[in-house]
């Protein structure tokens, strides 16, 4: 406080100082003046080597209704506002504008002059072209309890910024999930002081609950021993059983970037939707995601954040899907540093920059290796486009249509992509596009959260006001009973989720696309082992479908099946062993997951032999010894 109070001057009306989660809020009736002089808090971070945030005394605020109708009046049209967000709990209110630009300093608009009539600190951010659910459930969510919420943040400050109670030092990891498997993806780190954990999936292929769910029981740890969870990107092998934690009695932090969470929200959503329409187990409910988003502290990249008495996190971008980032664990006073890549991409792509490599120090790396054995080298990226290319063509030529079975996020937007260039420059033979699922909402997540994308697309959607992702040949369907359009006669391709044949409306699609021998399938991301998706690429002649009423169906499958290799947002076998080699200083272990058995072994002796870099590849249920 001492530091704080010396350091800003008595104009700028500082009234208390309080903890706020991971951050350290110092409150004013003068806003204006410490927005407009910025680098005294700059300063007072270097310092402290904390995380500081101003926010506007509640006093000042004006009411809701009130700082809309000022805003209104003072946005200048050009910005094209869609919305208005009043988060009560920070004094932050988000402005959605179609054009974000005209809100910039650089066009020369004075936001400290909106902050000084509101007393509401302001955010611009890209409106998405369509509305989202996700983004919406956020916002719900977010004011539907904002007591609990400022309570939560003030208590997880006084637990995060605690004296440490032992001086002994210690760092071990439990593999709870996504060792020697793809799928459920969660590991436990300990230290004298905290348990975190990294992760917290389930198994898409799993055909029994000990196999598709972290494994918590064998650790035996209950949700309230958990001090915090970092969620390394929004699909659900990765974060599918979080909300499962909220339900039994987990009340501390989850972190993420800031587009993971409606991400999260909208896959969760989706899978409980599912689960409810085809009588699956029903692990957690709209409330207990309700939960989560109370409890969740986005994080942009390059951001140093305590999260507990001895550990620091940095998420950086691991350009696998939006918003998705490696971790970087700093624990201790310099006693150990561990990165865990989630799933990354050590090259660049139409929709991402390459994941990051340049961290400070790291001792520990856990590696995921999902393309890890020898043989897993993907082609170049122009003959991968022509792969894709020129296996649509000889369908459609044949009058045939195509089936492409798709995750909603990241894949779906590279694919979008690549279909409209090839259209657009008469390469690939022009067809109805039609997109079904969740493939439009991610997309509009994608444009809201643009700052998360390749620097190209960043350019075009918040400079040049043009979203790449909407085409004259794309027709969405928007209900199930428009599935007749995609399916009439003639030659289509047709877009829909989920990637892996598990559900969804792609199986709909697939029940009609699936008998006829002209027809296509064509996978281009990754199919878990137990999946349909796996066993109709592995050729399964039939599958077992189940309806509405809960009957079994019998499917042919006589169409063509196909896969084109190169569009994933997994690294390959080259990509991961560069990536190794970047380390500096060098790595002391090397921990290989989130693989099958055979390409976690292939990759940690290869990273062994190679760099002489100890390399191991334990299985579930294993304790390793980091320090």
């Amino acid at each position: 406080m001492s530091t704080i109070l010396n350091t800003i001057p008595a104009e700028a009306g500082i009234t208390r100082i309080e903890y706020e989660g991971p951050r350290i809020a110092i409150y004013t009736k003068n806003p204006a003046f410490l927005h407009r002089n910025s680098y005294l808090i700059s300063e007072i971070v270097n310092t402290l080597k904390k995380r500081v945030v101003t926010r506007t005394e509640k006093s000042i605020r004006k009411q809701e209704a009130e700082a809309r109708a000022i805003l209104e009046r003072n946005v200048p049209q050009e910005a094209d506002v869609t919305g208005y967000f009043f988060d009560d709990v920070l004094g932050e209110v988000t402005v959605e504008a179609t054009n974000p630009k005209a809100m910039s300093q650089e066009s020369g608009y004075d936001l400290g002059k909106l902050i000084e009539e509101t007393g509401w600190k302001i955010r611009v951010r890209k409106a998405p072209h369509v509305q989202s659910s996700a983004i919406q459930s956020v916002y719900f969510a977010l004011k539907s309890d904002t007591e609990k919420r400022e309570r939560f943040l003030k208590d997880l400050g006084e637990a995060i910024f605690r004296p440490r109670m032992l001086s002994s030092e210690h760092v071990t990891i439990k593999t709870l999930g996504a060792f020697q498997e793809v799928g459920r993806s969660c590991i436990l780190v300990e230290t004298s002081e905290s348990k975190v954990l990294l992760d917290c999936g389930i198994h898409p292929g799993a055909k029994n609950s000990w196999d598709a769910f972290p494994r918590l029981d064998w650790a035996d740890i209950g949700p309230s021993d958990i001090d915090a969870v970092i969620i390394s990107h929004a699909h659900l092998d990765h974060m599918g059983f979080l909300p499962a934690l909220f339900k039994y009695g987990y009340e501390g932090p989850v972190y993420c970037t800031e587009p993971t969470l409606p991400l999260m929200v909208l896959l969760q959503n989706d899978f409980v939707k599912v689960a409810q329409m085809e009588g699956g187990r029903i692990i957690y409910d709209q409330k207990d995601i309700r939960e989560m988003i109370q409890h969740t502290i986005t994080l942009p990249y390059g951001l140093v954040t305590d999260i507990t008495p001895d550990i620091k996190l940095v998420l950086n971008n691991a350009g696998h899907i939006l918003g998705s980032a490696t971790v970087h664990l700093h624990i201790g006073e310099g006693t150990h540093n561990i990165v865990y890549t989630g799933d990354y991409k050590f090259g660049k792509t139409q929709l991402f920059d390459s994941a990051t490599w340049n961290y400070p120090r790291v001792e520990t790396l856990i590696t995921e290796s999902t393309y890890g054995a020898k043989e897993d080298i993907m082609p170049m990226r122009e003959e991968v486009e022509m792969n894709f290319v020129n296996s649509i063509n000889q369908t459609l030529a044949e009058g045939g249509k195509v089936l492409i079975p798709i995750p909603a996020v990241g894949r779906a937007q590279e694919i979008l992509l690549v279909i409209d260039n090839y259209m657009k420059n008469k390469l690939m033979i022009e067809a109805p596009v039609f997109i079904e699922g969740m493939i439009s909402e991610a997309t509009a997540i994608h444009v809201s959260f643009a700052e998360y994308l390749s620097r190209e697309l960043r350019t075009k959607i918040l400079e040049d006001n043009l979203n790449p992702f909407t085409s004259e040949y794309f027709t969405e369907i928007e209900h199930p009973s428009n599935r007749d359009e995609a399916l009439r006669e003639g030659p289509a391709i047709i877009m829909a989720t989920s990637g892996m044949l598990e559900g969804g409306p792609v199986l709909q699609y697939f029940e009609s696309i699936a008998p006829v021998e002209r027809n296509k399938i064509l996978f281009v991301s990754y199919q878990v082992q137990g999946t349909l998706g796996r066993r109709v690429l592995d050729g399964a002649q039939q599958a077992s479908l189940v309806d509405e009423t809960g009957k079994i169906k019998i499917v042919d499958i006589k169409c063509k099946v196909q896969k084109v290799e190169g569009f994933s947002g997994h690294s390959d076998y080259n990509q991961i062993i560069r990536f190794v080699g970047k380390m500096r200083p060098k790595l002391q272990l090397v921990i290989v997951n989130h693989g099958e058995k055979r390409k976690t072994e292939n990759l940690a002796y290869a990273i062994q032999r190679i760099y002489r870099i100890p390399a191991i590849h334990p299985a579930v249920q294993e304790a390793v010894r980091l320090y």
